[in-house]
């Protein structure tokens, strides 16, 4: 991988007006999205992104901020793109009939319609590397709605690591995932520790050291957090920010 671009970097509710979230990695074979929420189509026209260099998809867990943008993004490969190249989406277990429920649930199914590429779904078991397009994805379970099925991603590619937190709360392996990686992303929706499904400012100072990676952002950034000028030494992301890896 050689580069990193946060499409989308608020909580679900769009806070301080940035798209939900959505991260484009370039590795040297293709190019992957870590989820897709509902505002990605928006984000990527906006960064001048194109569609067709997306080669897979992995989804985090099944909240619409996170995966509820992928049937329109199929819809515009199709009748905006006259796409032909295979698009890949890798997920929690139950990965096909979510997407395909979602579809159907926002007015535009995709089940039945005449594709001009083929779509291949993927479902990817905790601690299991697993191959999609250009690059290799372990997933780990998270401290998330249990209903969503939440899983943090780690991707590896061109001898680079890419870790992602998704959506989660505080769990003592969190780090055990993300050191190592040149990048870690990580949620960061709160700014004291007020509910257990989220991450805070607050918990991650206190567990600082724990973390050793090459860079750490935030994301997720809820409206507390965005309005805050001291981040504790943290770095926080925003739409549209480039990291070279």
């Amino acid at each position: 991988m050689s580069e990193v671009v946060f499409v989308g970097t608020s909580d679900a509710f769009g806070s301080g007006g940035r798209r939900q979230s959505a991260y484009l990695l370039r590795a040297r074979s293709g190019a992957v999205l870590l989820d897709c929420g509902a505002t990605t189509g928006s984000g990527l026209s906006a960064l001048g992104i194109s569609r067709e260099e997306i080669d897979a998809i992995v989804v985090s867990h099944f909240h619409a901020d996170h995966f509820g943008g992928i049937p329109l993004f199929l819809l515009a490969c199709l009748y905006q793109d006259s796409r032909h190249k295979p698009v890949r989406i890798a997920g929690p277990p139950e990965i096909e009939a979510r997407v395909h429920r979602a579809a159907e649930a926002l007015g535009h199914p995709i089940r039945g319609q005449a594709w001009s590429f083929p779509i291949i779904f993927q479902e990817l078991t905790a601690g299991v590397p697993t191959a999609v397009g250009p690059v290799e994805v372990s997933s780990f379970e998270t401290l998330h709605s249990p209903e969503a099925n939440p899983h943090g991603l780690v991707v590896h590619s061109d001898s680079k690591r890419v870790a992602y937190s998704g959506d989660t709360g505080w769990f003592d392996a969190l780090p055990s995932h993300a050191n190592g990686s040149d990048l870690f992303i990580c949620e960061c929706t709160l700014v004291d520790r007020s509910f257990e499904y989220h991450l805070s400012l607050e918990e991650l100072s206190l567990r600082k050291k724990e973390f050793d990676c090459g860079r750490l952002i935030l994301t997720h950034l809820g409206e507390n957090m965005r309005s805050l000028t001291d981040f504790e030494g943290f770095e926080i992301a925003d739409d549209g920010l480039s990291v070279n890896l």
